[in-house]
């Protein structure tokens, strides 16, 4: 897995950045970019496109926080905060902005692979989930297209449930085309008449 895992490292330190750099290369991460500061950050992370991205919180020209909130913004990443402050507010601050994962300098690779991994794991839930619930508003809206459909055949023809239903499911067979686009053609043709 982490073969294929490119990773941005932004920290304006340049003896950590390459300690960072070392670490994730001997773990069989390739390091896609090195930033010095949040702009930099971010300027790298939509040219170089990195799986995973390592911000420190305190940076030149635009913090770390500030940073990931735009970098998610452009394309959703798993992204760790590294810091020499533990503070509650920056960490609820980067909470906020969508990180996933958290390190307090000084670390060890023990502390860096773990890091990245949750944080990976985590961004890979969270996009299942969402995956899930579009699919779930999407299944909505297509039943309330078709109850709607059907409602109207009731009252225009003096249809059954099952009667407006098997029509509607006629209807798409007939025209190769799913049960939902028919549904929500009926109610754009007839809806307006129903009212």
């Amino acid at each position: 897995m982490t073969e294929s895992l490119r990773v941005l490292v932004a920290e304006d330190e340049t003896i950590i950045r390459l300690d960072l750099k070392g670490m994730l290369e001997a773990a069989g991460f390739e390091v896609c970019g090195e930033a010095r500061d949040g702009e930099e950050a971010v300027r790298l992370a939509q040219e170089t496109k990195p799986d995973v991205a390592l911000l420190d919180v305190k940076m030149p020209r635009l913090d770390g926080i500030e940073a990931a909130r735009r970098i998610l913004e452009a394309r959703p990443i798993p992204i760790v905060m590294v810091t020499a402050y533990g503070e509650r507010e920056l960490v609820a601050r980067a909470v906020e902005a969508g990180v996933f994962g958290y390190l307090v300098k000084p670390f060890r690779e023990t502390d860096l692979l773990p890091a990245i991994a949750t944080a990976t794991a985590r961004h890979e839930e969270l996009a299942a989930l969402r995956e899930e619930a579009d699919s779930l508003a999407e299944a909505l809206a297509a039943r309330k297209a078709i109850e709607r459909a059907k409602g109207i055949l009731m009252e225009r023809e003096g249809l059954t449930e099952a009667e407006a239903f098997a029509r509607l499911r006629k209807a798409s067979q007939i025209s190769g085309r799913p049960l939902k686009v028919v549904a929500q053609a009926l109610v754009a043709t007839l809806g307006a008449d129903a009212r």
